[in-house]
């Protein structure tokens, strides 16, 4: 008798532990809600690489699960996704910028956008080399607690061939390479692509690039911002951990999104040493980062990042400016960052075709073998 009784309890047992892992599937990371309320909802959408850690993070997965959603990401660059990556099996795109957002919204005729948050581009460097270009001319104090690097002279450094030994004053960093930012490569990465939509506004008579005669004059001026620096990483991330890592030697000034060095700033560890500096080119323009819902459910997914406070802080804490400005300047005043509360001189990129049509001139250039300016 104690021996079937034995089975039988050992039998009880195993069945408890089947149901307790059937029902430990149905909730958290397995697919239910976090409170236990019922299955969570798969939403897959694909994004630009520089909003990934934001979607890994567990605070912001727990807070999706809040709300019934669990948000599966792939990586791309914004102009693939807007281009050539395949959104079938996606419920969203999630570009870096508006002209990108804009090609998918009309090409789906989709009604409906969301923009939860923005970073303005702009440039890491270092004390020496402000200095240097302060003295230069290029460098100016903006009068509001940042310093700005004036695009118009600074082309007019590029067009001339300017090396850094050559700078009057300079003796802090005097290399013999060309004064050029480092960016990445402007047929991939949507950050050179709008380092290119600023750069061409001042090349433009300080206009919005609206014309293919306008095109081609443009890129004329401004293709020795890119093809002089000889070979771009894809990632904005590369440049910026060079910057961080190898410092004034290797990356003295790169183009990044402001987001990428106040992220490091608010999350503390020196990664951002004494030092380094951060620069806002004159004019500027917005990466606006921009969610296309390709289908129903992934609308929460835009409301919940574009509306809920929650999602704002966490945003906020990777440096991503939020519709609630005061989030992000919290963070600036905690971490004591010499990061601007708005900025003025701020223009719009070109319509996609144009911007696509800008990438397009300078990439039969590459292709076409061009010698690097003298």
């Amino acid at each position: 008798m104690k021996r079937w009784i034995g089975i039988g309890l050992a039998l009880l047992l195993g069945a408890a532990v089947v149901l307790a892992l059937v029902l430990g599937n149905d909730r958290g990371d397995g697919g239910g809600k976090g409170d236990g309320q019922g299955a969570l909802t798969t939403v897959r959408g694909v994004i630009g690489s520089e909003k990934k850690p934001f979607f890994d993070d567990p605070a912001v997965r727990a807070a999706f699960a809040r709300h019934g959603l669990r948000v599966e990401v792939d990586t791309a660059g914004s102009r693939e996704i807007a281009s050539t990556v395949d959104l079938r099996p996606y419920d969203f795109a999630f570009p870096s910028s508006v002209p990108a957002a804009e090609k998918i919204r009309q090409a789906r005729k989709i009604t409906r956008t969301y923009s939860p948050f923005y970073s303005p581009m702009a440039v890491a460097t270092f004390q020496p080399i402000v200095d240097v270009l302060a003295k230069a001319g290029v460098v100016r104090d903006s009068g509001a607690g940042y310093q700005v690097l004036d695009l118009r002279r600074f082309l007019d450094l590029v067009a001339r061939g300017t090396r850094w030994d050559a700078l009057p004053g300079n003796t802090a960093y005097r290399a013999r390479k060309r004064v050029l930012l480092t960016t990445t490569d402007v047929r991939t990465s949507n950050s050179a692509a709008m380092y290119l939509a600023a750069t061409s506004y001042v090349a433009n008579g300080d206009d919005v690039v609206s014309s293919r005669e306008q095109v081609t004059a443009a890129a004329a001026k401004i293709a020795p911002l890119f093809l002089d620096q000889g070979y771009s990483e894809s990632s904005t991330e590369a440049p910026f951990e060079d910057y961080l890592a190898l410092g004034i030697g290797k990356t003295p000034m790169v183009v990044i999104y402001e987001a990428q060095y106040a992220a490091r700033l608010f999350a503390g560890g020196g990664a951002v040493r004494p030092g380094m500096r951060l620069l806002y080119p004159a004019p500027t323009v917005l990466s606006k980062h921009t969610l296309v819902p390709l289908t129903a459910r992934a609308a929460e997914v835009g409301r919940l990042l574009q509306e809920d406070p929650e999602f704002a802080r966490l945003a906020a804490r990777y440096g991503f400016r939020t519709a609630d400005p005061q989030v992000f300047a919290d963070l600036v005043a905690k971490a004591k960052a010499p990061i601007p509360a708005s900025l003025v001189d701020v223009v719009e990129p070109p319509a996609y075709d144009r911007l696509e049509e800008l990438v397009a001139t300078i990439e039969r250039r590459y292709l076409a073998g061009a010698k690097p300016s003298s």
